[in-house]
């Protein structure tokens, strides 16, 4: 039994679950929907079936996870979830065609226990799909409902806040559209909000509050800097003057699962990420696993591991999923301890200098996608730090929500946050930076139009309601939202996928112009509206709240 007021102090894990909206119903199989599949594959499919798992065996959880509304809605759409179907459906024929491969005593490494291992590990997948009937977003909600896991909230199009200030209404129209995306979506009250990228100004804070986000998470340096300085550091959440509670991403839990030097996945023994049958094998054993034009692809079937940084991807030892799970249980035992360690400091400062009654929190954030995509052992270190804390292996230490800390610990300290991203060096350039500056031009001449347009559209409607205005105008707002996500100019800045980045991102600017101008003569081309309705059908079922949310 976990004890109500712990001696030591609380640990926050956090998952940041967001991916851009890409979908593509006039390709049969686009390359960038590949994204969603291999999410859903390797990081959200094992997270829901570890929570299934440790629901089924009374083991304690306590996670809480963010949904952006362009990830709800993607893995609410039929078309999707059918294409995700076919996908895992082809990952398994070819993993059955690898198991003869591989075990015909002429592979170039000892991997036919990795390919055995994969047959099982896609059976469990499949098998947690169907248990939930392919609807992850209700499975989510049930374990909310049942007290192991707290959903946020985040903005309509995870567009980066700071780039938006200037543009207050397409600012508070990002927050506003994403929390009631998230009530559609859910059936859920939000009142914790992700912010993208972790990006703050101070000069929204008024816009959170307003539109009822009661708690939220910055990086480091924007507790630490707060004004007037938190006498807690970062172990205790601040609250602003308009309401909103903000909790600081903790560094040192950071590091130990993001560093590239110091973190987990480094481990010589976990699976390397880089090396993968679609990259190694003749295009002819890979039944149609290849993309456009013969593209190679990374199909998830990979057999090597880490071994050493120095190693070439040629040379990389054969990997065993068997010891790699037993170091991802190591490494879950050696972060609980580092964090009891570290709070029981903590603890004693806290207690000598702010007060003795207020447990210190750790605050630990990171990208969902990293646990099973980028570290395939990482759901099996999640499940690892529930288990041992279960186990007493940390007496002491509590793991919690952000909303359940809240919910025991309501006051709070009033200060001012600094601005703040968890981009390189703490502040914006990731986002606004030379190889996506161009983008942010789009962003501000196209927020001023459809704010413009908006206007005019009411004065001259004057409480009428012309079906295909309106029709336009919303599929309008919607190309802007898509044009606002954050993902583009990341994506160009660390030159991913830049070159989709950029098509998408001057799609969206294209087919506003278009958009707006059908608008402006009052001649709207049905035909070319329904076409970018299907292909940009983002939150279809909430059009109506578009114009309204930009007041």
């Amino acid at each position: 039994m976990i004890p109500e007021h712990p001696e030591t102090g609380y640990l926050a894990l956090v998952l940041h679950a967001h991916l851009p909206f890409v979908r593509h119903p006039e390709h049969g199989r686009h390359l960038e929907e590949r994204w969603l599949f291999e999410a859903i594959l390797e990081c959200y499919l094992p997270i829901l079936g570890m929570l299934d798992r440790l629901a089924h065996e009374g083991v304690p959880v306590a996670l809480t996870m963010s949904l952006t509304p362009t990830l709800a809605d993607m893995l609410q759409d039929d078309l999707l979830r059918a294409r995700f179907e076919a996908h895992l459906g082809r990952l398994q024929s070819l993993q059955r065609k690898e198991l003869l491969r591989t075990g015909d005593g002429r592979a170039e490494h000892d991997t036919h226990r990795a390919a055995h291992f994969y047959g099982a590990w896609l059976a469990e997948a499949r098998a947690v799909w169907e248990r939930h009937r392919g609807d992850l977003v209700t499975a989510l909600v049930g374990h909310v409902r049942a007290g192991r896991l707290d959903l946020l909230a985040s903005a309509a199009t995870h567009a980066f806040l700071p780039g938006l200030v200037t543009e207050p209404r397409a600012l508070r129209a990002q927050v506003r559209i994403g929390m009631r995306a998230f009530a559609e979506q859910t059936g859920l009250k939000p009142v914790g909000f992700w912010l993208p990228e972790c990006g703050f100004d101070p000069s929204f804070d008024s816009v959170l509050a307003e539109e009822g986000v009661r708690f939220t998470v910055l990086e480091e340096h924007g507790v630490a800097y707060a004004r007037p300085r938190p006498a807690a550091g970062t172990y205790l959440p601040i609250a602003s003057r308009a309401g909103v509670a903000f909790f600081a991403r903790d560094l040192a839990s950071g590091r130990q699962v993001w560093s590239r030097d110091e973190g987990y996945p480094g481990d010589p023994w976990y699976r390397e990420f880089y090396r993968d049958i679609g990259f190694d094998l003749p295009e002819q054993e890979l039944l149609g696993e290849v993309g456009p034009y013969g593209a190679r692809v990374f199909t998830g079937l990979k057999y090597h591991r880490v071994t050493a940084p120095q190693i070439d991807l040629a040379d990389k030892a054969a990997w065993e999923p068997s010891v790699a799970r037993e170091r991802a249980w190591v490494h879950a035992g050696h972060f609980v301890e580092s964090r009891r360690a570290q709070l029981a400091g903590v603890r004693a400062a806290l207690s000598r200098e702010v007060s003795p009654e207020v447990p210190p929190i750790v605050c630990a954030p990171y990208d969902a996608e990293l646990f099973g995509h980028w570290w395939f052992e990482g759901p099996w270190f999640l499940e690892g730090i529930f288990r041992r804390l279960a186990q007493g292996a940390a007496p002491g230490l509590e793991p919690i929500t952000l909303r359940a800390y809240l919910n025991r610990h309501p006051r709070l300290v009033c200060a001012t946050p600094a601005a703040t991203t968890w981009g390189a060096r703490g502040h914006s350039s990731v986002w606004i930076d030379q190889p996506n500056a161009w983008l942010w031009r789009h962003v501000h001449h196209a927020s001023r139009e459809v704010e413009a347009t908006i206007q005019h559209a009411r004065a001259v409607q004057a409480g009428t309601r012309d079906g295909a205005l309106a029709a336009a105008l919303e599929q309008a707002i919607t190309e802007l939202l898509l044009l606002q996500a954050s993902d583009w100019p990341f994506i160009l800045e660390t030159k991913t996928a830049e070159g989709y980045a950029a098509a998408r991102a001057r799609a969206h600017a294209a087919r506003l112009r278009d958009l707006l101008a059908m608008i402006e003569r009052g001649e709207i081309d049905g035909p070319r509206l329904a076409d970018l309705a299907s292909r940009d059908d983002y939150l279809a079922s909430e059009r109506e709240q578009l114009p309204p949310a930009f007041d």
